[in-house]
């Protein structure tokens, strides 16, 4: 059949390719006309509505697989998404990008900490391998607190008589059209990323079957890195375009979000219980024995977390040799997971 044909694999491959960052090219003009509409700065729309929107494809699989019972895939795609997010997608903006990519200092600072937080309160409440209907309650109000708090603080800013072009000049004559136009580009561009990052999955699964890839990697990388197309393809885009805060802001926002809104939804539908999953950790030749396969994801991304928010904060920006570190520290990752599960 020609479903099945390696050829049309890769034809489907190279068309979602092509619709994914196209789309994803209309999404990011479309989130900046929505944040020159409402004069604030990109760094916060990339954390509130970019991060949300590209994280769709992460919730609607670990949901599922929360329903079906498949905690440990739940919990792996949220975590595995933060190491992918800010080892490969955050990695190539940096090399990509035109330039060194800018950081706003006060949004960093606040966002910063704020994500260590949850990392560290996820890491907690998750020790033991079990994050229930409680748990997931908690983290979803810790959500719509954080977001509540950021709009209310743009709101306090703006009301001080702060000007928002001191931040970003270019907004004074940059994209006219109505405020109705953006939402509804911004909504298409969605749609095709989404859709196009399952045509990804579904040709590239197919592909690594045909050449007799491991399963483990095949969960490793396509289906880790085919839920996280969308954060990937925007942040590429949005640093090309010279809108380094946008990528930055959507990688921190998607970041936030796989901790509290997908691990949160996903408890809630159905308890997530990994206790029975062991693996041995060693990292950097430290041996740690044999451990629950939560601390080694979690430890995991608590490195990469803390690793990329020091490479920001060293000069709020982000330069190309430091995308480059934070795309080989993917790699080891990969390669650990690979010895441990192999």
């Amino acid at each position: 059949m020609i479903l099945d044909s390696i050829f049309f694999q890769f034809a489907t491959l190279i068309f979602a390719f092509a619709i994914l960052f196209k789309s994803a090219d209309l999404f990011v003009d479309s989130a900046v006309g929505i944040s020159n509409d409402f004069g604030i700065p990109r760094i916060v729309v990339g954390i509130i509505i970019v991060g949300f929107a590209t994280t769709a494809p992460e919730i609607t699989v670990s949901i599922i697989s929360a329903a079906k019972g498949k905690s440990e895939f739940a919990l792996g795609n949220a975590l595995g998404s933060v190491i992918v997010d800010d080892g490969i997608a955050l990695g190539l903006a940096a090399i990509l990008a035109p330039a060194a990519i800018m950081v706003d200092k006060r949004t960093l600072k606040t966002t910063g900490i704020f994500l260590l937080a949850v990392i560290l309160l996820g890491y907690l409440l998750g020790f033991n391998g079990v994050f229930g209907r409680l748990e997931g309650s908690l983290f979803v109000l810790i959500l719509l607190g954080y977001w509540g708090s950021m709009v209310w603080a743009e709101r306090k800013r703006k009301a001080k008589g702060f000007d928002i072009s001191q931040d970003f000049p270019e907004i004074s004559g940059h994209d006219k059209k109505p405020l109705s136009k953006h939402i509804i580009q911004l909504l298409i561009g969605l749609a095709g990323v989404i859709a196009a990052s399952h045509l990804v999955v579904w040709s590239a699964e197919k592909i690594a079957i045909f050449y007799h890839v491991p399963e483990v990697i095949i969960g490793l990388t396509i289906i880790a890195i085919g839920t996280s197309l969308p954060e990937i393809s925007t942040a590429i885009i949005a640093a090309r375009k010279g809108e380094g805060e946008l990528s930055v802001g959507n990688i921190l926002g998607a970041d936030i979000l796989n901790i509290l809104w997908i691990i949160g939804m996903s408890s809630i539908v159905n308890p997530i219980d990994v206790r029975h999953d062991k693996v041995h950790l060693s990292i950097f030749g430290f041996d740690f024995g044999i451990v629950g396969s939560i601390h080694f994801s979690f430890v995991w991304v608590m490195i990469i977390v803390v690793t990329m928010l020091t490479m920001m904060r060293t000069g709020y920006k982000l330069k190309k040799s430091e995308g480059i570190i934070l795309i080989a520290m993917y790699a080891v990752y990969l390669l650990m997971n690979y010895s441990i599960f192999n």
